[in-house]
């Protein structure tokens, strides 16, 4: 009896470790696996600078000229959205539409120094736009409009705190912020869905298109709190970098002389993601084992 105890209980361990070790294998291989994507770097696209005398002019070209998705295209790669984008007068058009946004992209598609880091949101404040990284792989950028002139986005490492659907902004009652996740508790930073001008227009947040802040709001991860008061585990991590000419031309019309006029180099973004990669690590870590004793 003993002995049959004994070979159930040593049959019973092997497979738990079997199978726990199968876990882990899996887990290794699906962050290994290398994303999937359409292209392996952004396309060499060319644009052209529209310039626009009407507010009814714009209307009716575009109603006339460009599709629903392409007027997506169009006023993501102008920092505006559909009911800001007949205000401005100069419109960057792409001379070749792609429907995979990332043909786009200013940020380098591999980040070397973020490659062990599960998640990583970059924003670039010189270009007014986002990147997002998994385990150093470009999956997504888009549009943002941070802090104006008066009201800055102070450069550095935040973490994703908490978030919500529908919040109402802590500087004005009157701002509803919809898919908002918080950065900064005490100094209310948060990404949310709002109006975006063509400009740095925020009071120190960061606006996004409602697409992109709802996308997002699924993508990061929230803080581990123990309680109401103490953070067993700090979330995402999101970097803030650089300045914007506030005197100066919009960035992104410059493409239309240069296509490559904004893009961020792997070297450049690597030397940014370099000086926080410690402590990004050591927050994944930590993040990491308290999940692990729940």
């Amino acid at each position: 009896m003993k002995k049959t105890i004994l070979i159930t209980a040593l049959a019973t361990f092997v497979t738990v470790i079997g199978c726990k070790d199968t876990a882990e294998e899996r887990q290794e291989k699906s962050l290994e696996k290398k994303l999937e994507r359409k292209y392996d770097k952004a396309q060499d696209y060319t644009y052209t600078n529209w310039v626009l005398k009407s507010n009814d002019s714009v209307r009716k070209i575009f109603k006339e000229k460009f599709t629903s998705q392409q007027l997506t295209t169009i006023v993501a790669l102008n920092r505006v959205d559909k009911s800001t984008f007949a205000s401005v007068d100069t419109l960057l058009i792409p001379d070749q539409f792609d429907d995979d946004f990332l043909a786009y992209s200013p940020f380098p598609y591999t980040l070397s120094s973020a490659k062990d880091v599960k998640k990583l949101a970059i924003f670039s404040y010189p270009i007014q736009a986002y990147g997002l990284y998994e385990n150093g792989e470009l999956v997504k950028w888009g549009p943002s409009s941070m802090g104006s002139k008066q009201h800055k986005t102070p450069e550095g490492l935040y973490f994703c705190n908490w978030k919500g659907e529908e919040t109402v902004s802590t500087f004005d009652d009157e701002w509803i912020l919809r898919w908002n996740f918080n950065l900064d508790n005490e100094e209310g930073i948060a990404w949310h869905q709002y109006s975006l001008p063509g400009y740095p227009a925020s009071h120190s947040c960061l606006r996004l298109l409602e697409a992109d802040a709802k996308w997002m709001y699924d993508w990061a991860d929230e803080w581990i709190l123990a309680d109401k008061e103490t953070v067993k585990a700090k979330g995402t991590p999101v970097i803030v970098y650089g300045s914007y000419n506030f005197d100066g031309r919009k960035p992104w019309l410059d493409l239309a002389k240069d296509s490559h006029a904004n893009d961020i180099s792997a070297e450049a973004l690597n030397g940014i993601v370099g000086k926080y990669q410690a402590e990004i690590l050591k927050e994944q870590q930590n993040r990491e084992a308290v999940s692990a004793s729940k």
